[in-house]
């Protein structure tokens, strides 16, 4: 048993240095730099620093764009999903693999391609002169913003809602049809329960980064717009004021653990309904 538990340290030997420098050291330094002046002496003036106007502008304005992509990845992913699911399409089939391709390619580079066809001089604006039809001035607004984070991170809710409804057992939903009921009380009381899980995972995998972002509203809502993440890269790049910048990236590091908190509260809240 000895020997068993000291292979099985050796086997996780790894995954600790993994961790160490990649997990705890950069947090450990983000901390460091958080609680401390330029002097190296204890400070709350950092974390405090999130109450100025243009910090808080920030965190509020990323939090609802986070939000409201996080919605409409919902309300687009769910019915694609069940589509998905009704088509009996494998995770190898083709149709999976088109949502999955653009994961593949350069985050950066997608978001830049939306830059290319949005922008006042673009592929979208040019088609809609050469059809007599007025030019679409989205670029450097919120909504440029919103449409870039839905398009990064709808697969990330699109995944796991179509794992969770394809293992919906099919004669539990024929089951409840046979016992009277119609389609409404069936997705509300069989298919929308059971794929909670699949909805937790979705927001988790896309309000997170969304919240975090500052390439996307970087290069699609200009320098005009400046979410929390657009500040906390701004602190580090060119004020060189790793300080504050660790100090609002501990903020935002809460935000982040209470969003979490709250979707695992609600996912079981939907498990024990259903039971």
């Amino acid at each position: 048993m000895n020997s068993l538990q000291r292979n099985k340290k050796l086997l996780g030997t790894p995954y600790f240095i993994w961790c160490a420098f990649f997990i705890i050291i950069p947090l450990g330094m983000v901390f460091y730099y958080g609680l401390t002046d330029r002097n190296g002496s204890l400070t709350f003036e950092n974390i405090a620093a999130i109450t100025q106007p243009e910090h808080i502008k920030g965190l509020f304005l990323a939090l609802g764009l986070s939000f409201l992509s996080t919605i409409i990845c919902i309300l687009l992913s769910y019915p694609l999903a069940m589509i998905l699911s009704a088509m009996k399409v494998s995770t190898k089939s083709f149709v999976v693999f088109i949502f999955i391709l653009p994961m593949w390619m350069n985050f950066l580079l997608r978001t830049m391609a939306w830059q290319t066809l949005l922008e006042k001089t673009g592929v979208i604006n040019s088609v809609l002169t050469f059809l007599n039809l007025p030019v679409l001035k989205i670029i450097n607004t919120p909504s440029a913003i919103v449409l870039g984070m839905v398009y990064n991170f709808l697969p990330f809710m699109v995944l796991p809602l179509y794992n969770c409804i394809s293992k919906i057992d099919e004669n539990v939903i024929n089951a409840a049809r046979d016992l009277g009921a119609n389609s409404i009380k069936v997705f509300t009381r069989i298919i929308l329960p059971l794929s909670v899980p699949g909805i937790i995972s979705g927001i988790t995998m896309v309000f997170i980064p969304a919240l975090t972002t500052f390439v996307i509203s970087k290069l699609l809502g200009g320098s005009k717009i400046l979410l929390i993440g657009n500040i906390i890269e701004e602190e580090f790049t060119q004020a060189s004021n790793w300080n504050l910048g660790s100090g609002l990236s501990i903020v935002l590091m809460i935000f982040i653990i209470i969003s979490i908190i709250i979707t695992n509260i609600f996912d079981k809240g939907g498990e024990s309904n259903f039971l």
